[in-house]
């Protein structure tokens, strides 16, 4: 295994063109190979639109099996680019159990692994309780021939136990495929601040588990299926180093596939000068474990 990966991200529209979005993905995996890259991580939910916006029983329909189609094709493409592929489903698991679903396929097509979305949001625009129940698998990494992948998916990013399970369980990298975007309600200076929480929580986690994190975005607005104004995904897709350096980031309204080198080896150096997981005082943090610590706990 070489001591830099090549991690291609790919930031792409996913609303109008529905019928479009499995042959935009498809271009930008075989772009992304021509490169030579080894792994590529697509957006959340990259199939269609963002369909949360609403609460509508019609769009279980668009639920799949995995294995199933979705798999299947990446699994095609990863075999025939010899490239690892992070993909994302929106999984019928049963009747009644859906989930938010993070693929992995292997250079072979083999389906190595997959993580079901544990925190799930429900906010304006973002219905996403009435579609997904919550992940079961807990925070495992996702071991493949570039590395252990510690994959989670779009609001996990703003977990910090989240990042730091997947650490301690032996990651070498976090990934996150995301949707989010500014309500249209919000103005200006809202909107860089939430661009910015999002951008600095995940270099946070970076550095305090010595990781590098990559978190690929949609990008472009999709309207509310009503008609009215809803999301514009503001892309800002990015891959940041071990110390929350910046390696790459795009723009917040362009397509882009970015082939971004990852140095494998830093994580070790980094982590011998900052040994933050060395010093963690595991006989302290019980409290983690509550939903909130009372004065009475004291």
């Amino acid at each position: 295994m070489n001591d830099m990966l090549r991690l291609a991200m790919v930031q792409c529209p996913c609303g109008d063109d529905a019928g479009g979005n499995p042959e935009r993905v498809a271009a930008a995996i075989h772009g992304a190979a021509a490169r030579g890259a080894d792994l590529v991580l697509l957006p959340e939910l990259h199939n269609g639109p963002y369909f949360c916006q609403t609460a509508d029983t019609e769009q279980f329909a668009l639920a799949e099996p995995v294995p199933g189609p979705t798999t299947e094709r990446l699994g095609r493409l990863a075999a025939s680019t010899s490239m690892v592929i992070i993909g994302s489903v929106f999984e019928r698991r049963m009747a009644g159990i859906y989930h938010n679903t993070a693929v992995v396929l292997e250079r072979s097509g083999n389906l190595a692994g997959c993580y079901r979305k544990m925190h799930i949001p429900d906010d304006p625009g973002y219905h996403e309780k009435f579609y997904f129940t919550p992940g079961d698998q807990g925070f495992r990494p996702i071991d493949t021939s570039v590395g252990r992948l510690g994959v989670m998916v779009c609001w996990d990013q703003w977990f910090p136990e989240a990042a730091r399970i997947m650490s301690l369980a032996g990651a070498e990298l976090l990934l996150y495929p995301t949707a989010i975007g500014y309500a249209p309600e919000d103005d200006e200076a809202e909107q860089g601040r939430q661009l910015n929480s999002w951008v600095t929580i995940q270099r946070a986690h970076a550095i305090a588990n010595g990781l590098p994190v990559a978190a690929c975005n949609r990008v472009g607005h999709e309207a509310h299926p009503g008609g009215h104004t809803r999301i514009e995904f503001w892309g800002n897709s990015f891959v940041c180093g071990p110390q929350g350096d910046m390696l790459w980031r795009a723009d917040g309204s362009n397509a882009v596939t970015e082939v971004v080198e990852v140095d494998r080896c830093r994580s070790e150096r980094v982590r011998s000068l900052w040994p933050f997981l060395r010093d963690r005082r595991v006989d302290a943090y019980a409290e983690v474990l509550q939903r909130v610590v009372d004065e009475h706990d004291y």
